[in-house]
């Protein structure tokens, strides 16, 4: 099968003549190859070549032949060079062979052919070349039969998976990456290796754990890569607060749902609606207390009060373990994960105005984004139950307008600051100007004082009366 057509980028043209003047065999590989295969859309902007040389002298030179404005890394102890040119990353590497160590996943590695390089791929469906040499540019080079795998959509390994799990445990992680993103299956040999070699993953380090979860979590549909993860034991390796998610208790006529796959249910409600990782992970972690919330009530069943506030304050834990940043990403899943049940709340009861009003200074502009994470939340399979939350939420979201647009609740401010209060009042920072500020606070998101200065001096003037304190004028 010759691809010819398909090497359209003028990068191809420029690394042929540098190949063919260096004497350098030269391919185009891995993931371009299978997209253009696949006719998948392309979403990736990197592109991998491999010579049967120096990837560095290769890349040397093909940076002579671009523009001037490009920038060029290059990577001296891994042998590889990394040019970035017209918004695209082209990586450059010599062919290789690597031998493996039973701890560690840093290969041993040796000058190799294009075969040798090929053998190193981890799945057949990324180790099929196109050649960029003169005597036969655009042949596809496919030794394992990638391209049988693509038609079948199946997930199979070069060489025994046992090797290929056990030589790079993180292998492992991207079979069910691939399998999530591209609804592909894992051949049954190389499931059960996973299943096998699940707890090689330990020499693998967090960052790179972490990094493959979340391009599941991006995936069309995340709960396919979720439940592999699950199956195969992976997911116990690294993060076992989920997986104690898994299960339903019975006590006489009472049961809970599966915590597990209502989780899953409700990542692939919200992955339709958005690309926001932190969203996702929101989803992810909204009843991860539920565990530790979980209580028998006589006559009631089972319960699960405060696993929000609870979930909330596992998100820095789980973060930190899980190697995610620390900053305002993690404080929006917190927010996120204990506000979650607010929204339903106020769908199922009266929605008054104060109601609205604290949850808009609570969620301030993360309002949208809550809303979007309950209505993913409705899991009912009842049909009537369903079309019940929605109407409700969508009163819940025009009430949210109409009290912003007329209280501007939002991210609010408190009209009057701390050091006019001291002022007015003539006092020192101290315990009175909290407790003004805070009534203060709660008056307005109760309705009982407009959102403006001057009636908030003549409402705090009312409450300095209360704790004997008086104004200047």
């Amino acid at each position: 099968m010759n691809l010819n057509k398909h090497l359209t980028n003028p990068i191809f043209k420029i690394i042929a003549e540098v190949a063919e003047s260096s004497k350098l065999e030269t391919y185009v590989v891995g993931g371009f190859v299978r997209d253009i295969l696949l006719k998948r859309k392309k979403n990736k902007t990197d592109i991998d070549f491999v010579c049967v040389g120096s990837g560095i002298d290769l890349a040397k030179q093909v940076s002579k032949k671009l523009e001037k404005k490009i920038d060029v890394k290059y990577f001296n102890n891994f042998g590889t060079a990394m040019i970035h040119y017209n918004k695209e990353d082209y990586e450059f590497v010599g062919a290789r062979k690597e031998s493996y160590r039973s701890n560690s996943r840093k290969p041993i590695v040796e000058n190799g052919t294009i075969q040798d390089d090929q053998n190193r791929r981890d799945f057949t469906i990324n180790a099929m070349a196109i050649s960029l040499n003169s005597s036969n540019y655009g042949k596809l080079i496919d030794p394992f039969a990638g391209i049988s795998d693509l038609e079948t959509k199946t997930i199979k390994t070069p060489l025994s998976p046992d090797i290929t799990y056990s030589d790079d445990p993180l292998r492992m992680m991207r079979a069910i990456r691939f399998s999530s993103e591209l609804n592909f299956e894992i051949e049954n040999e190389s499931y059960s290796s996973i299943c096998k070699n699940a707890e090689r993953l330990s020499i693998i380090s967090q960052e790179r754990i972490t990094e493959e979860l979340n391009k599941i979590l991006l995936s069309e549909k995340p709960s396919i890569g979720l439940k592999l993860l699950f199956n195969t034991k992976l997911l116990h390796q690294f993060f076992p607060e989920m997986v104690e998610l898994q299960g339903v208790e019975e006590r006489g006529k009472f049961a809970h749902k599966d915590n597990f796959y209502h989780t899953l249910e409700v990542i692939d409600n919200i992955r339709k609606n958005t690309d926001n990782i932190w969203l996702i992970w929101s989803a992810l972690l909204h009843d991860i207390a539920k565990p530790q919330c979980k209580r028998f009530e006589e006559g009631h069943g089972w319960t699960f009060h405060g696993h929000e506030f609870l979930g909330g304050k596992m998100v820095p834990r789980i973060f930190k373990t899980l190697k995610l940043p620390l900053n305002e990403k993690m404080k929006y899943v917190k927010k996120l994960v204990t506000l979650h049940l607010r929204p339903i709340v106020l769908s199922q009861d009266i929605v008054t105005d104060s109601a609205i009003r604290r949850l808009l200074f609570d969620a301030g502009d993360d309002i949208d984004d809550l809303m979007t994470l309950c209505e993913a939340d409705i899991t009912s399979k009842n049909p009537k139950k369903v079309a019940r939350y929605i109407k409700n939420f969508k009163l819940v979201r025009k009430k949210l307008k109409e009290i912003e647009e007329k209280d501007h609740i939002r991210n609010w401010k408190p009209p009057i600051s701390g050091e006019e209060i001291m002022e007015i009042f003539n006092i020192e920072a101290g315990r009175e100007v909290g407790i003004l500020k805070n009534s203060l606070k709660d008056a307005i998101l109760d309705g009982k004082v407009k959102n403006e200065k001057e009636a908030s001096i003549e409402f705090m003037k009312l409450k300095a009366k209360e704790i004997n304190l008086k104004s200047n004028d």
